[in-house]
């Protein structure tokens, strides 16, 4: 039954009782608590802001592709001005985020004058890293665009490919990684993941000519590593076998158990390779393997062949 909107209108003129003063009540113990079992007392340090790095990672695609990326129509010496102007507002919230995980990695609330310093100096040595980044980009479009015959042009594959958006954020949340900011690559690579249906952990290492089709449903770990032109399809898993337990039965962390795929593989969809092994140059692993051995370049998996047999009156059994 459909309410009219006046009778709503009536319905809404009390304020209705949430018992928001109990409720915030025993949120905040158990928020408390929470904190206490987690070591943090008093107000904790900020998180990088999700929201914020969405915005970062726009700027970002706007000054390494102005003339697609960007919502501005540019020209001649226009195009450096508009870069040169993304660049600093852009650089100057990544400044803002750096810091706010080197307090929260130090437990500090107010940041420390070497913590500011540091921050510079690490959106410094990001900055230097962008034409790079931007070289490596070229030659993973150049790839979706030759290994696509549906791509009609490389701007479609720059503006439309989930597996270009991807590898974009990797690669900007992989050099900051490096750069000793494993929070904000993580929630770099989420936002990829929450928009592509493509997990990649910012860790992973992946060479030129990157590129994913299709791309739902890829994961690739943390100590992953990829050559060049590799290929892959939907659904591929690159994972690990088994997880490695210390002494105290607490999972070990860090340690090498993901693929090695050489230069030149292309693996096809819901393919799921597991462990600390090696595709060899060259090879092509076919759809919904299952692989859990090194194989040699240049190697043809696939799956069992299928088998039908017709039993007549019992025969065969």
């Amino acid at each position: 039954m459909t309410v009219r909107s006046e009778e709503a209108a009536v319905v809404w003129l009390s304020e209705p009782d949430w018992n928001i003063d109990q409720l915030v009540q025993e949120l905040r113990e158990v928020r408390n608590k929470a904190l206490v079992a987690r070591g943090r007392v008093g107000n904790p340090a900020k998180l990088p802001s999700r929201a914020t790095l969405v915005g970062i990672l726009d700027g970002l695609g706007a000054a390494l592709f102005p003339n697609r990326l960007s919502s501005q129509v540019l020209a001649g010496s226009s195009i450096d001005y508009f870069v040169g102007h993304t660049l600093n507002l852009t650089l100057r919230e990544l400044a803002g985020q750096v810091l706010r995980e080197l307090q929260f990695v130090a437990g500090r609330e107010v940041a420390s004058p070497e913590q500011r310093e540091q921050t510079v100096s690490i959106v410094r040595e990001f900055a230097a890293l962008l034409p790079r980044i931007r070289t490596l980009l070229d030659s993973d479009i150049q790839a979706a665009y030759s290994g696509d015959p549906a791509a009609r042009n490389i701007d479609e594959v720059l503006a439309c490919y989930p597996g270009i958006a991807a590898i974009t954020h990797h690669r900007i949340g992989h050099a900051l990684h490096r750069l000793g900011l494993p929070l904000i690559a993580r929630i770099i690579a989420e936002i990829a993941h929450s928009t592509t249906g493509i997990d990649i952990h910012p860790a992973a290492t992946i060479q030129g000519s990157f590129f994913i089709d299709h791309g739902t449903g890829v994961v690739i770990g943390e100590t992953a590593e990829i050559g060049e032109r590799v290929r892959l399809y939907h659904g591929v898993t690159l994972g690990a076998k088994r997880f490695e337990v210390d002494e105290t039965g607490t999972l070990a962390k860090g340690y090498p158990r993901h693929p090695i795929v050489e230069d030149d593989v292309v693996i096809y969809a819901n393919a799921t390779i597991l462990g600390r092994i090696k595709i060899g140059r060259g090879s092509v692993i076919g759809g919904n393997v299952w692989l859990t051995r090194s194989v040699p370049p240049e190697s043809n998996i696939s799956q069992a062949l299928y088998r039908s047999e017709d039993f007549v009156n019992g025969s065969g059994i």
